[in-house]
């Protein structure tokens, strides 16, 4: 083999790599606020009887991807708390990129610390992309459905990605996705008809006495085709937000990080006996 091709594979592996990893994840880390938000001695209202707990995405944090939305929930009297998860040995800040099933047993851990600090029975999951995808390892396979009541995923990789057709390349440049699933496993088992996306759909998207909403927005360019992100299933409210306002041209990362429209369907999801229509003035309530 020629010299030059020998350095493509790697090459094109860590393109591949760059392009799934940049764009979910903020520029700059933040610190979390030591109150309001992550505070463990919020006690829960009977307005909001059940706390919330965020979820960030792949390359997120438990405070860069909810400077929108946790305050948006904080100050409309949830008990919100957030976590970091999948971390890497040496990477810091950007996390998320750890196994799949590893990263739920981290959810499992955090939900039960916020339940005992909180006195609740049950929370409620918020998740962007990944975030919106991994909880259902937990409900599924650890328990979690006697612990949570509802889950909301905004742009979630529930049926995995394309990456915008960049996906399908992988065959074509041997060692890549060898290469992807020893670096990043979290991206490799994102990827459509992965292992792991295989189990967690067997038999069905959804586990009995759990509400789940799905937020897409067709502008989304990372989780593709945007369909991938919807469940089948009973107790299934599948969400595209151009429905709602078609002047909202969020795409995937801006969706979970800004968008006053997916913050007021969150809302909607996690009260929905006081929901009101969410539409394009829903960007400035």
């Amino acid at each position: 083999m020629l010299p030059f091709k020998r350095l493509l594979r790697p090459l094109a592996a860590l393109l591949l790599t760059a392009a799934a990893v940049t764009v979910p994840a903020t520029a700059a880390h933040a610190t979390a606020p030591s109150t309001g938000w992550n505070d463990y001695s919020c006690k829960p209202s009977a307005a909001h009887p059940r706390p919330v707990v965020l979820v960030h995405g792949t390359l997120g944090n438990s405070v860069d991807n909810w400077l929108g939305l946790a305050p948006y929930l904080e100050h409309r009297g949830y008990c919100v708390f957030s976590l970091d998860y999948g971390q890497l040995p040496g990477v810091p800040v950007f996390h998320g990129l750890g196994p799949i099933d590893r990263s739920a047993q981290q959810l499992k851990e955090y939900v039960d610390r916020v339940l005992t600090a909180t006195g609740a029975a049950k929370a409620d999951l918020v998740g962007h992309s990944q975030g919106g995808m991994m909880p259902r390892y937990y409900l599924k396979f650890l328990g979690g459905a006697a612990r949570v009541n509802a889950l909301v995923g905004i742009a979630p990789s529930n049926h995995g990605t394309t990456l915008s057709g960049l996906t399908q390349l992988l065959p074509y440049f041997p060692g890549a996705a060898d290469l992807l699933n020893a670096a990043t496993p979290a991206l490799a088992q994102q990827v459509v008809g992965s292992d792991l996306l295989t189990r967690l759909n067997a038999g069905g998207d959804t586990v009995p006495g759990v509400h789940y909403t799905v937020l897409a927005t067709r502008y989304d360019e990372v989780v593709t085709p945007y369909r991938n992100q919807y469940l089948s299933g009973p107790d299934v409210k599948n969400v595209l937000l151009q429905d709602l306002c078609p002047l909202d041209l969020s795409e995937h990362v801006l969706v979970g990080l800004t968008d006053r429209i997916t913050f007021h369907e969150v809302a909607n999801a996690l009260d929905p006996a006081h929901a009101t229509a969410t539409t394009c003035a829903s960007a400035v309530g």
